[in-house]
């Protein structure tokens, strides 16, 4: 685990959004004011669990161009506690993330089902 950082309000707005498009609230996950950032923040995943938290699914999934022109990919998972684990960022080609995404600007696929919160 890398050094903790408070969580930047872009990233608890892109949170949010993402729970409201699978019809949760902020308030039915806990949001961590400490974050850990992955790969030293160059592609902007971050770990939102508390270690040693394991992965039991992703909740949601967007896409997103960045400026450069190329796919990033979005996903918001949670742990086997039904707590928020990552918000993850992979970016196609492995670059660096140039701009962080808005909300507007995010696609989402239908075929992606938010998962069951039992």
């Amino acid at each position: 685990m890398n050094e903790l950082r408070k969580i930047r309000d872009e990233e608890i707005n892109l949170i949010k959004f993402l729970l409201e498009k699978i019809d949760l609230k902020a308030t039915d996950f806990e949001i961590s004011e400490m974050v850990d950032d992955y790969e030293g923040g160059k592609m902007g995943s971050i770990g939102l669990g508390k270690p040693g938290a394991e992965y039991a699914g992703d909740l949601i999934q967007a896409e997103y161009e960045d400026t450069d022109g190329t796919d990033v990919i979005i996903t918001l998972t949670k742990d086997t506690d039904n707590q928020l684990l990552d918000l993850d960022f992979w970016k196609i080609d492995f670059s660096k993330l140039l701009q962080y995404p808005i909300p507007e600007k995010l696609v989402f696929n239908k075929g992606i089902a938010p998962l069951s919160m039992e």
